[in-house]
């Protein structure tokens, strides 16, 4: 057990906190780090046993690392880690700390400090010249505002205890990243090895609603007419999903996908009514609710642009209800209800199911009108799903592929347990709605706003689910922010393919539509064409073959709508012999005021 050291014990407390991948991105302050990965290979090897516990993942980009870690947990419900270089290595991964700090993602997040002696007074002092120019006054303040722990380890006496609160912290509800730093003195400080028993740092257990608000909300929906559930991200725990269907068809509530993060629903179900980004829906199904109960869900509508009922009946139910990381955020409710999602309703089902007293006639009226209510939200489904069968025609130019008709072939060609990683912004609609995604833990998006998330997200699904499919579908723009050079390579270093399909329209269109919609006569909509806004990507650069170069088997520009289905098919074939695909499909240059796709 000699060379027992700080680096030692935290990685040994981030195996036994059960992180199996730390992705690296490694500097000057993490020799002792480096030594302790050396010896626990050589002393796996030495005693012939092969180590199942926490393995290393080189990310050559701070931002996909931490990308690759969001994905993994997104798609296994598993917690993982990443080791950055100092502030630079912190400030490297960016928007990604965004994107796990509001998506609510559990990641332990760990960086070194520049030494803190330089006259060779302990091991790890200072002898480089970056040591002082990496020497920041508050390395922590960086993530502050994004985290729910950051503390610097100081001795290594402590170091596993502090691995452990942090992954205690970062897995109890509402979940987050947390943020750990050490010197190099630190982390190279000689220690006596010592055990500490995770289990004793298990995460909270989930909060419950209290008896009396499982009874209003049973009576409010026992007594509606028209009720409605909104949600964002209960589908992050797929066991939800099932509980949410058996309170919908007991009671006749429709569903409403706000923004959604993951599949919260199946698309398929007579009592889904679709979902909304921030136009909301003319189907009238939230403006006629009198019932709503708003699920896990960050902005359940736009106040300035739609909102229910004033005289809709709203109770919230979430991890988070005051959303205490928002500094503007209200919705009039009856009742707010900081609890697990999955525990209310399982404990709203119980109530359900009690039996009710009254005569055969109330309860034989009772079940008629929840069989008018399903077949009503039903009649609304299925408008929903025939508007979009009916843009899903293939176009008489070949030359002009229409996002739904893109999309079509490729939910053509997905299995129902293919994992959907979906980041195409203006067309996050189109994708949410033509694939129809059915199963839970099978469609999910960054849950925040910065992007390129797609890219490592897709590495992780594939690394936490090696035996399925995994389908990227992004923007131009997003690829090109996802730093497919460092994607594409870890794809191909760790045998983690999947297929990406890019809908590319040559440019942001976001900005210039969030432009025109504050700005609708004003100088934004006198531009002749969306280069004279600086949001195009025109000429564009060849996306496959960047992919292809960095390691992906096949990449390939789609131009005409007849090209799609070979394209496609070459992609899914090159990733099931074990290389990642890029199928770039060009959509119409998009134009000032357009609206369309």
């Amino acid at each position: 057990m000699s060379n027992y050291t700080t680096a030692t014990a935290i990685l040994e407390a981030l195996e036994d906190a059960g992180v199996t991948h730390l992705f690296v991105n490694l500097g000057s302050d993490h020799p002792a780090i480096l030594e302790a990965i050396s010896k626990r290979e050589a002393d796996t090897k030495r005693d012939g046993a092969k180590k199942n516990g926490l393995r290393f993942f080189t990310a050559p980009n701070e931002f996909v690392g931490l990308c690759a870690a969001q994905g993994f947990f997104q798609a296994s419900g598993r917690m993982q880690a990443i080791l950055v270089h100092v502030d630079a290595g912190t400030l490297a991964m960016g928007g990604a700390i965004h994107n796990v700090s509001r998506a609510r993602i559990p990641v332990i997040m760990i960086a070194g400090t520049s030494p803190v002696t330089d006259e060779g007074e302990l091991v790890g002092t200072r002898n480089e010249f970056i040591h002082y120019i990496q020497d920041t006054i508050d390395q922590r303040g960086i993530v502050r505002g994004y985290t729910v722990l950051n503390h610097e380890i100081r001795t290594g006496r402590n170091a596993k205890q502090l691995i452990l609160r942090a992954a205690q912290m970062s897995q109890s509800e509402p979940k987050g990243p947390s943020y750990l730093i050490a010197c190099r003195e630190v982390l190279e400080e000689q220690i006596t090895p010592y055990t500490v028993n995770a289990n004793k740092w298990r995460p909270l257990s989930p909060g419950a609603l209290a008896p009396a608000a499982v009874e209003e909300i049973g009576k409010a929906l026992l007594g509606a007419k028209a009720p409605v559930v909104v949600t964002s991200y209960l589908g992050r725990q797929p066991e939800a999903v099932h509980q949410l269907i058996k309170l919908c068809e007991a009671t006749g509530t429709a569903v409403l996908e706000a923004v959604p993060g993951y599949l919260n629903f199946p698309h398929t179900h007579k009592l889904y009514a679709g979902n909304h980004w921030s136009e909301g829906l003319p189907n009238g199904i939230l403006g006629g609710a009198d019932v709503i109960i708003v699920l896990d869900c960050d902005v359940p509508w736009i106040k300035s642009v739609f909102r229910p009922s004033p005289d809709a009946k709203v109770f919230h139910i979430d991890c988070d209800p005051l959303k205490v990381n928002m500094s503007l955020f209200h919705i009039d409710t009856e009742l707010s209800c900081k609890a697990d999602v999955l525990t209310s309703l399982e404990q709203v089902n119980g109530y359900l199911a009690l039996p009710r007293d009254g005569d055969t006639a109330a309860l034989q009226t009772y079940q008629a009108a929840v069989e008018a209510r399903t077949a009503k939200v039903a009649e609304i489904h299925d408008t929903y799903i025939a508007g979009i069968h009916a843009k899903e025609v293939l176009p008489a130019d070949p030359s002009i592929i229409t996002p739904h008709y893109a999309l079509s072939r490729l939910r053509a060609h997905l299995p129902d347990d293919a994992l959907v990683m979906s980041e195409g912004i203006s067309n996050f609609r189109p994708i949410c709605d033509v694939l129809m995604r059915r199963l839970p833990g099978t469609y999910f998006t960054s849950g925040a706003t910065c992007l390129g998330w797609n890219g490592g997200a897709s590495v992780g699904a594939k690394m936490a689910h090696p035996d399925k499919l995994v389908v990227n579908i992004t923007g131009d723009g997003s690829f090109m922010f996802s730093i497919p050079e460092t994607v594409h390579w870890m794809a191909r270093k760790y045998d983690a393919p999947f297929l990406t399909v890019i809908l590319n329209n040559r440019g942001w269109k976001s900005p210039m539509l969030s432009a025109l919609a504050c700005h609708r006569q004003g100088h934004s909509s006198q531009a002749e064409t969306a280069d004279d806004l600086y949001v195009t990507f025109d000429p564009s650069c060849d996306h496959a073959q960047v992919a292809v170069a960095a390691g992906a088997g096949f990449g390939c520009t789609v131009k005409t709508a007849d090209e799609i289905d070979a394209a496609i098919q070459k992609g899914l074939e090159t990733v099931a012999a074990g290389r990642a695909a890029v199928i770039d499909i060009w959509l119409p240059k998009f134009q000032v005021g357009d609206r369309v796709g």
